[in-house]
């Protein structure tokens, strides 16, 4: 992976300049404020710098190659590529648990014959939460890392005891991402992934921003609702009963009217729930957007024509269980009847409390409806996010916004992958 540092003068400004110069995959990997110093600080506006990475698409390298290129990284302080990254498709089986346990533990014990006595777990994570707090030091002291200070840390330090200590510390990740309920599978991912570099010559604060970097490259760059294209743009929101399509809906609509300035119109096919338009109605007449209720596809783009001076159309559809077949091809029906004349784009919204089976069930459901992009609502009701990972991994649909409240139109906001990265790996 290539990683460099742009600044400009608004955020949005040097994530530009990432992008034209990395390409568009490249992904932010942190945005960091620079306010103005001196005497007239006060009269200056701050800049902002962005740390992008993009992946370098070359051949797969064997892990002798791998091996040679980080130690030729860590010689030179150069952050090229240490392997190109590739995220293999997830089959809809449940994987075997004992298989993946057995995985973690056969690594572990590969290089157990060096351990002699850790620190304590609890130590270890305070540890781990101090470097993610200050994350951004750590990525510019691989960008721009002393040669100096590596020799003399070669120097000071055994290489058993070295070894021994970042074992430590990545025994401590592997528990730490078990218990915000990454599935195991894909932790043995990153430690498959991990096992890779030169883990046990390299520091504890390169181990991390490793596993951190490869982490935010397998969320990829998130995106809301774009409407450069034609007018209307038609988007749908789909999803289980009761994980909160509506609210969200309200608080994408307020968030587009009230701070872009687009104009908004409502449509609503959920018939199902006898207050369901009702509840949208409130919140068409909060934001003076028009609203109409369709009973059938044939409906819908009568409905779209009755608001082409509008920038954008929100649909919202009936919630139904994942089991329930009827319903599930009337929502395909509803999507697939949109004239093509008309932009369309489908958010499937699933709650953060929801178990990893079911929300497997639930993504591949949806995946024979239309492709989508996910909203995680109810973050404000689970202490653990590794599900975001989890499904993102396994449907490979981008994760658009997440929400943690009820209020409208403020708990909602763009998937921002460096703060769920932190979360995930023990950070506050």
């Amino acid at each position: 992976m290539t990683i460099k540092k742009f600044q400009g003068k608004t955020e949005a400004e040097a994530t530009e300049k990432a992008k034209a110069d990395l390409g568009p995959d490249a992904v932010v990997m942190n945005v960091k404020e620079i306010k103005p110093k001196g005497f007239f600080k006060a009269l200056k506006k701050s800049t902002f710098e962005v740390t992008a990475a993009v992946e370098e698409k070359e051949n797969y390298l064997d892990s002798g190659a791998a091996l040679k290129n980080m130690q030729k990284m860590h010689e030179t302080i150069n952050m090229a590529a240490d392997e190109p990254i590739s995220i293999p498709p997830i089959s809809g089986e449940m994987m075997d648990q004992n298989k993946a346990e057995q995985s973690a533990i056969e690594f572990l014990k590969r290089n157990a014959s060096l351990i002699k006595k850790e620190e304590p777990k609890e130590r270890e994570r305070e540890r781990i939460e101090a470097k993610l707090e200050n994350l951004q030091s750590i990525l510019e002291k691989q960008l721009v890392s002393e040669k100096k200070a590596v020799r003399e840390e070669k120097e000071l330090v055994k290489p058993d005891a070295k070894k021994n200590e970042n074992l430590s510390f990545i025994k401590v990740l592997y528990e730490t991402l078990i218990t915000n309920e990454v599935h195991e599978k894909y932790v043995n991912q990153i430690m498959d992934e991990l096992e890779k570099v030169n883990w046990n010559g390299n520091s504890v604060d390169f181990i991390l921003s490793n596993v951190y970097q490869k982490m935010i490259l397998k969320f990829g760059q998130p995106h809301g609702i774009d409407l450069t294209g034609k007018k209307p743009k038609v988007v749908f929101f789909v999803g289980p009963t009761g994980v909160g399509k509506t609210t969200t809906l309200a608080k994408i609509a307020s968030r587009l009217k009230v701070d872009q300035g687009k104009k908004v119109a409502f449509l609503t096919a959920d018939t199902y729930r006898i207050a369901a338009a009702e509840q949208l109605r409130t919140y068409a007449n909060i934001l003076d957007t028009p609203l109409a209720i369709i009973y059938s596809p044939e409906e819908l783009n009568q409905g779209i024509e009755q608001m082409e001076n509008y920038d954008v159309v929100l649909v919202d559809t009936a919630g139904f269980s994942h089991k329930n077949q009827g319903q599930k091809e009337d929502i395909k029906k509803l999507i697939q009847s949109v004239d093509s004349r008309y932009e369309s784009e489908v958010y499937l919204a699933v709650s953060a409390t929801t178990k990893y089976k079911d929300l497997m069930e639930i993504a591949d459901v949806y995946k024979e409806i239309a492709d989508y992009k996910i909203i995680f609502t109810k973050l404000d009701e689970t202490t653990t996010y590794g599900n975001i990972l989890n499904i993102k991994l396994y449907s490979d649909a981008e994760v658009s916004y997440i929400t943690n409240g009820q209020n409208v139109p403020d708990d909602i906001e763009l998937f921002n992958s460096q703060k769920i990265v932190k979360r995930l790996l023990g950070g506050s």
